[in-house]
């Protein structure tokens, strides 16, 4: 049976449990596992930006004695010089998973239904599964069960954003989401079809903020989005030493990177004591390993 990582929803909480078990026993002792991924290669195809997603991916397959290989579009002449369907048939024939970072959610899912070889969505236009799954990772890390916790997310409601309240559905964290008014009111169709007792959204920086456990962050602007009057809604939207001031008094930040010092976030705050951003980058491995673990085994 071919498996494929395209969306939190698509799993359940025993699945993504199984993973995160897998990710921990990886993290203690990764040289135990150095030839797990022996003979298994890996293909990277990158239509957008990246370094978080490159280097976890390519350093947590060859540390565990697997290989990779990055795709180039334009040399392979990906949907031009041959068909998607046939390129992607070609792969499986070398390759025994692809993860794709692009533009085009509905292109990741149509790849995925052909079902010709996994598929791991490395990042979309829609949503960034791989980098929540290693969050909520990271979270229970530093604060235990999830459940009884309050996360509060600033910023836009972007792929990020869609990956987190999806795997608070499973985790049952309060999740409060503060996004400034014109942004909400954009988004307000899609807002109504998550509602859940425990997701709050509101463009009160201090009624999100109060109690939270933790602070998370992202670009005001997503990579590729050009919007110089988006970025004006949030100017009083800054994470700063004021803003986690009103959260718990041991409370943490995290932001998924890149990050823009001085629009999202201060620089005390993301190279302050509460932030455990390079912790959260550092995970991505882990959990990269443990999806693919997951990918390649055969239950």
């Amino acid at each position: 049976m071919i498996k494929h990582f395209i969306d939190i929803d698509n799993f359940s909480l025993k699945e993504l449990d199984l993973i995160l078990s897998t990710a921990k026993k990886l993290k203690k002792n990764n040289t135990r596992y150095e030839r797990l991924f022996n003979n298994k290669s890996l293909g990277l195809l990158f239509q957008k930006e990246s370094t978080r997603t490159r280097l976890s991916f390519s350093i947590g397959m060859q540390k565990l004695g697997g290989s990779v290989i990055e795709l180039d579009l334009k040399a392979i002449g990906f949907g031009k010089r041959e068909s998607e369907e046939d390129i992607l048939k070609t792969l499986s024939c070398y390759i025994d998973c692809l993860m794709i970072r692009n533009n085009n959610h509905k292109k990741i899912q149509y790849y995925a239904s052909l079902n010709v070889l996994p598929i791991i969505n490395g990042l979309s236009d829609y949503s960034h599964p791989c980098q929540i799954l290693a969050d909520i990772f990271t979270l229970k890390e530093k604060l235990g069960k999830l459940s009884n916790k309050t996360i509060c997310w600033i910023g836009d409601y972007n792929n990020v954003l869609r990956s987190l309240i999806q795997i608070q559905h499973l985790y049952l964290f309060q999740l409060n989401i503060v996004i400034p008014k014109k942004i909400l009111l954009k988004n307000i169709l899609k807002i109504n079809k998550t509602k859940h007792s425990k997701i709050k959204f509101t463009d009160n920086i201090k009624n999100g903020v109060m109690k939270s456990d933790c602070v998370m962050t992202d670009a005001w602007v997503s990579m590729g989005e050009r919007s110089r009057k988006k970025k004006s809604f949030f100017k009083n939207y800054q994470v700063n030493d004021k803003l986690m001031q009103m959260a718990k008094k041991n409370a943490i930040f995290m932001h998924c990177l890149p990050a823009h010092r001085g629009e999202e976030v201060s620089n005390n705050v993301i190279d302050g004591h509460q932030s455990i951003v390079w912790h959260q980058a550092e995970n991505r491995m882990y959990v990269q390993q443990a999806i693919l673990s997951y990918i390649f085994s055969k239950k």
